[in-house]
């Protein structure tokens, strides 16, 4: 029985009888690594830390990132990431039950930041509301480069229609992390208030996300009320 089993029974025993909360990052990333083929999970998990400055950093790396670390293969890198993805819905998930009606650009940007700000390619979100403004989902409607997502209007409403939704509201960020709107998120706004109109479905808002910073397209006026 080797060193790294020995330690990784030993996180598990003091996780199993004091609580998963009184370990540390390092030793909680090292629970999910598990066990890497001989390799030890401590210090693989360890040299993850000392390699991109925290856990946030290493969420937002890639699975083949990941897999350049000795003793993380596929499986490994794919287990991590998944970890990381199961509690962003957690946080997606406790957010929309404390806010179950938007009443502001302000609830939008609580509810969305925490997820949002992190994200290195460009997100375009739709919350769908009904006619009470009450979150019916909150659905995924284009992933883009960096600086860019290609969207088209019939993808955002697409989803509205199939959820029978009263009104819309979109949310992008700008992975540069300035919210600052550019000419093309105003006249994307502009089509999606119009294509709105026709289909009998409010946009309620347009908001960009920069950090933990955002703008409201219709508080800048650039959606009729």
């Amino acid at each position: 029985m080797g060193d790294s089993e020995l330690s990784l029974r030993g996180l598990r025993a003091r996780g199993y009888l004091r609580g998963l909360e009184r370990l540390g990052d390092v030793e909680l990333l090292a629970l999910v690594l598990g066990n890497l083929g001989g390799y030890s999970g401590g210090l693989t998990a360890q040299r993850l830390f000392d390699r991109f400055g925290g856990l946030h950093n290493i969420e937002k790396a890639g699975v083949e990132e990941l897999i350049g670390f000795t003793g993380i293969g596929r499986v490994a890198a794919l287990r991590l990431k998944a970890s990381f993805e199961l509690g962003r819905r957690c946080l997606m998930s406790v957010k929309e039950q404390e806010i179950k009606r938007i009443s502001s650009p302000e609830d939008v940007a609580e509810l969305m930041i925490p997820e949002m700000k992190s994200f290195d390619r460009e997100h375009f979100r739709a919350v769908l509301l009904n006619t009470k403004n009450g979150i019916l989902k909150i659905v995924t409607v284009a992933v883009g480069s960096l600086n860019a997502a290609l969207v088209h209007p019939r993808e955002i409403f697409k989803e509205a229609v199939i959820s029978s939704a009263a009104g819309i509201i979109v949310v992008h960020n700008h992975p540069t992390g300035n919210p600052e709107p550019s000419t093309e998120d105003k006249d994307l706004t502009g089509r999606f208030a119009r294509c709105g109109e026709l289909m009998g479905i409010d946009l309620v808002d347009h908001v960009i996300i920069g950090g933990n910073s955002f703008v409201s397209m219709r508080e800048r006026g650039l959606i009729s009320f």
